[in-house]
């Protein structure tokens, strides 16, 4: 009976745009395997398109990843995978998740469930038979959109019509979904960012404020991943023009110091804002001459990798170069001794930074880009070879004049300046 009420209340025959790019999906990636795998598992196992992946197919976006709702519980879920030679892992398994991977593509299979507890950061789940349970724990309409294979939508909060007239609406009560989990209030910025053709509810808005102090609760992890993922999208850009977005955004983030200059980027940094990588606009978002950026990697766990690139340009530009510093023959000594992801940040930076653009800085860009980094044409062995010095601290005090002059000059070195520097 609840399937069939399922089906005639919950389900829409849509054959028009949407059901013929949830088909598309279905025929030209690998996910059929996966339909296949569990919809064939037994004869009441199913397995169907949710969230994002629809959520983009309506708003006529690009699909880049696939998340998928099933009524198998994990184990069979594994099994059922396995018995077609599908490999997975068990993504959070405690929490009803798996991925499947088929070639380069992952597909995120999670097992319905509803709530049982949560404190603000994790929910206590339990696997429930009820796709309407499952829709019901989810945070916006636009979120607990299922389809089929085929593309028939499973839509019980009406999501469709939220995402067609640009309304980002909580499931049930406001204040009860953020205080469940408070990452929800970054979620709801993001959402209301991109898909939202109005202003912000105003009791909404007072329930996010009245709770933003929740924001404490979450790792320092989820708080910059959720941050990472509006900063790919359109609604970035759209933050810097909604007052109440960017009050709440600072809130959260008091780190950001320079979010209000990007009100009036140059045109350079209009054109590519969305071509430098989360790292670089961290370090445009932190960095201002202070201690500021050591303070916000102190509080936010980053690779080691990616704090020594943010310290690399805050202690470049912590000595206040300006426009003339940036030739080849300074650029030169960063590009061979730090690397050319070195050099090109802090053009990078100084490209984004500046009310005008600088031609100049764009062509030294380019030339650092595409340049090969050189290798030192005087090795140790010619040294002890051609000139007698042998081995120690005079033939390394030696090696090393000799380098500072092949980069001060462009990476060239003359044999009677070798000859030179060896016998003096």
């Amino acid at each position: 009976m609840d399937k069939l009420l399922d089906k005639i209340f919950f389900r829409s025959r849509n054959l028009d745009y949407i059901s013929q790019n949830i088909k598309k999906i279905t025929q030209e990636t690998s996910a059929y395997k996966v339909f296949e795998a569990i919809n064939n598992f037994n004869e009441t196992s199913e397995v169907r398109y949710v969230g994002g992946c629809i959520r983009k197919i309506i708003k006529k976006e690009e699909v880049d990843d696939i998340d998928l709702a099933t009524n198998l519980i994990p184990t069979e879920v594994c099994n059922a995978l396995k018995k077609n030679n599908i490999n997975f892992y068990e993504t959070g398994i405690d929490h009803g998740t798996i991925t499947a991977i088929i070639g380069d593509q992952k597909y995120e299979i999670t097992t319905l469930r509803k709530d049982v507890s949560t404190d603000g950061r994790h929910a206590n789940v339990e696997f429930s038979l009820d796709w309407k349970d499952d829709s019901n724990r989810r945070d916006f309409s636009i979120n607990a959109i299922y389809s089929d294979k085929d593309g028939n939508l499973f839509d019980p909060h009406n999501g469709k019509k939220d995402i067609e007239s640009g309304t980002v609406k909580f499931i049930g009560n406001p204040e009860e979904r953020i205080q469940e989990d408070y990452l929800r209030i970054l979620r709801y910025l993001r959402f209301f960012l991109n898909y939202s053709n109005n202003k912000h509810e105003l009791e909404i808005f007072k329930t996010i404020k009245k709770n933003i102090g929740g924001i404490s609760k979450l790792s320092s992890e989820r708080l910059v991943e959720e941050f990472k993922k509006l900063t790919k999208t359109d609604g970035f850009i759209k933050l810097f023009k909604d007052k109440e977005s960017l009050e709440l955004i600072e809130i959260i983030f008091p780190q950001l110091k320079n979010l209000q200059s990007f009100k009036k980027l140059n045109a350079y940094a209009q054109k590519n804002l969305f071509k430098i990588d989360f790292i670089l606009l961290i370090s445009l978002l932190i960095i201002d001459g202070t201690d500021n950026a050591d303070y916000f990697l102190y509080k936010f766990k980053i690779s080691n990798k990616d704090q020594k690139r943010i310290k690399f340009i805050d202690n470049f530009y912590k000595q206040k170069v300006n426009i003339n510093y940036f030739t080849e023959k300074n650029l030169n000594k960063i590009f061979y001794f730090n690397g050319r992801r070195a050099v090109t940040d802090i053009i990078s930076f100084k490209l984004f930074i500046s009310k005008k653009l600088e031609k100049k800085l764009v062509k030294l860009l380019d030339f650092y880009a595409n340049k090969t980094l050189p290798t030192l044409p005087v090795g140790a062995n010619i040294l002890m070879s051609k000139y007698n010095i042998p081995e120690g601290k005079v033939l390394g005090n030696k090696l090393k004049m000799i380098e500072e002059i092949w980069v001060q000059n462009g990476f060239q070195i003359s044999d009677k300046q070798v000859q030179k520097i060896a016998k003096g």
